[in-house]
């Protein structure tokens, strides 16, 4: 992790995985963050981690909150951006009590590590937004023919919108679903603060 402050990842566990299960048809690509177009990070914060900015890898806040909506028959997650990093990198696709321990643990130390601008950079890069397709630079091509740098808004809240479901969500031909999905996404965008707060991510990274 201490290497990731400097090196770029060549690879992701989820990527290995793929590979170990005889999937040939990968597409990932490194994107520098400066060149992503800042409706993107935006429309990730606005979906998966508003708290972003100012937490350290953990929400309790959200934490709490998914604890009582199942209670009350509720199911969602309540990992962030952190997290997912954390698992997309070096840990393996299981819901298990044992493995959120250890996503909790490396991702406190993930945000001692590193800065708010890299773990964004590593995430965009190694998230999942296909069967095959893993970061935003490749998703970008995949499905809108395009480099991540030129992304619109209702493209990036489009393959931010099939995160939760990357392998059966299709952001160039989105289902209702989808649409909605990425509706509320774009609508949430501006009230985490626009691209006005990635970029003081991006400058604070520095």
């Amino acid at each position: 992790m201490l290497a990731l402050r400097w090196v770029n990842p060549s690879t992701s566990s989820f990527i290995e995985l793929n590979k170990a299960n005889n999937n040939t048809n990968i597409r990932q690509q490194w994107v520098d963050i400066e060149k992503v177009s800042l409706y993107f990070p935006n429309a990730v914060i606005a979906s998966e981690d508003q708290q972003f900015p100012s937490h350290f890898g953990l929400d309790f806040k959200q934490i709490q909150l998914v604890l009582s909506e199942r209670d009350k028959g509720f199911s969602r997650g309540a990992s962030t951006i952190t997290q997912q990093t954390v698992k997309n990198m070096f840990l393996w696709p299981d819901r298990s009590i044992f493995r959120k321990g250890v996503e909790a643990w490396l991702s406190l130390w993930m945000e001692l590590i590193l800065s708010k601008k890299r773990i964004l950079e590593i995430y965009v890069n190694y998230a999942q937004f296909g069967k095959s397709v893993f970061g935003i630079e490749a998703a970008s091509h995949y499905y809108f023919g395009i480099s991540a740098e030129n992304l619109n808004p209702r493209q990036a809240a489009l393959i931010t919108s099939s995160l939760p479901t990357p392998s059966r969500s299709d952001p160039a031909k989105p289902s209702s679903y989808l649409n909605s999905r990425a509706e509320f996404i774009m609508d949430q965008m501006p009230r985490v603060g626009g691209r006005r707060v990635i970029q003081e991510i991006i400058d604070a990274g520095h």
